[in-house]
C-alpha cells in the first residue's frame, strides 16, 4: 500500500508537466507523446491506452511488453477487420520501430489493452504505464484518463 501511495504521488508530480510534453527515458532515443485513455465503467471490462512512440535514434528499437499497476495483464493488441467487416483483436507481439520512425497506438489499430483492471479508470486521473524494450530498456509515461467517449488526447 505504501508503494502504491508513493507511486501515485510521483505520478501526480510528473503529470504537472502536461499531456503534450514528451516523456523521455531510457532508452534515451524513445519519445512517447500524447498518452491517453478512456474512463472505464468499473473493472469488469478491459481498458485501453493510446499514444505515439517515436524512435529518434540511429538504431531500431523493439517494444516487447508493458507493465502498469493498474492492470494485471497489459498487452499490445491489434484490431483487424476482415473482408466481411468483422473486427477482432489479438496480441500484436513484438513491435519494431525503425530509426526516425514512429508507431501510433490508436483506436481501431494497435493499442495497449489493459486487462484485469485493479481499479476503475476514472476521468481526470492518471496512471503510469511502462514500455519494455528488448534491450532491457524501459520508458514510463503517465497516461491521462479522459472521458468515456473521448476520441483522442485533445478531447
Amino acid at each position: 500500500m505504501k508503494k502504491y501511495i508513493l507511486t501515485s504521488t510521483l505520478a501526480a508530480l510528473l503529470t504537472l508537466g502536461g499531456l503534450s510534453v514528451p516523456a523521455l527515458a531510457a532508452p534515451e532515443d524513445v519519445v512517447v507523446e500524447n498518452a491517453w485513455s478512456r474512463a472505464s465503467i468499473g473493472v469488469n471490462r478491459p481498458g485501453a491506452a493510446y499514444m505515439t512512440i517515436r524512435n529518434t535514434g540511429d538504431e531500431p528499437v523493439t517494444l516487447i511488453g508493458l507493465t502498469t499497476p493498474l492492470a494485471m495483464m497489459p498487452e499490445i493488441h491489434e484490431t483487424k477487420t476482415n473482408a466481411e467487416g468483422v473486427s477482432s483483436m489479438s496480441p500484436a507481439g513484438e513491435i519494431a520501430i525503425a530509426p526516425g520512425e514512429s508507431v501510433a497506438l490508436e483506436p481501431g489499430g494497435l493499442h495497449a489493452m489493459l486487462m484485469r483492471l485493479q481499479e476503475p479508470m476514472t476521468e481526470g486521473e492518471t496512471f503510469p504505464l511502462t514500455l519494455l524494450f528488448d534491450d532491457g530498456g524501459e520508458v514510463t509515461v503517465e497516461v491521462t484518463i479522459l472521458g468515456i467517449a473521448a476520441r483522442g488526447p485533445e478531447d
